[in-house]
């Protein structure tokens, strides 16, 4: 369950993201700011939008939402591998618990950590008691980390 303050950081954290990103290089590239005006105005309204789908109730919008956001933050040649710091990010936060690790079927305990906001030692634990899933090749399972951000709060002790 999502509150109006985790809307209200990924709103900012995401204008902050559109502005290093996209608003500044264009900036530099146009040699001043006076015609992306109208275009920062915009941005700023789709991030609410953004904010919404990515913590709303629809799972194929969020996928869709997270996909879009970040193809155009995060640019690559190579699939979408984020540090572990980035997952405690709002951004980082509303993707895995709207589409999981959109790259990876497993990641390392710490990463699992990070996704889901607790150490290293409590992954072990939740492994351990058989509330996350161990993966074959090591590490944890991301399905089993996104199902377990998706539980209600009162069963998810």
């Amino acid at each position: 369950m999502t509150t109006t303050d985790d809307h209200v950081e990924l709103v900012a954290a995401l204008i902050r993201l559109l502005e290093t990103r996209v608003l500044d290089p264009l900036e530099i590239l146009l040699d001043g700011d006076e015609l992306l005006t109208p275009i920062k105005d915009r941005l700023r309204v789709q991030a609410e939008v953004w904010s919404a789908q990515l913590l709303g109730r629809d799972p194929r919008q969020a996928a869709l939402t997270a996909a879009r956001l970040i193809g155009v933050l995060f640019p690559g040649d190579e699939p979408f591998d984020p540090p572990e710091q980035w997952w405690r990010t709002p951004l980082g936060r509303a993707v895995a618990r709207s589409v999981g690790h959109p790259a990876a079927a497993a990641v390392s305990y710490s990463t699992a950590g990070a996704m889901l906001g607790i150490t290293r030692q409590g992954v072990h634990d939740l492994v351990k008691r058989g509330k996350l899933d161990k993966h074959p090749d090591g590490g944890v399972t991301t399905s089993s980390i996104h199902a377990r951000l998706n539980r209600p709060k009162e069963s998810n002790p």
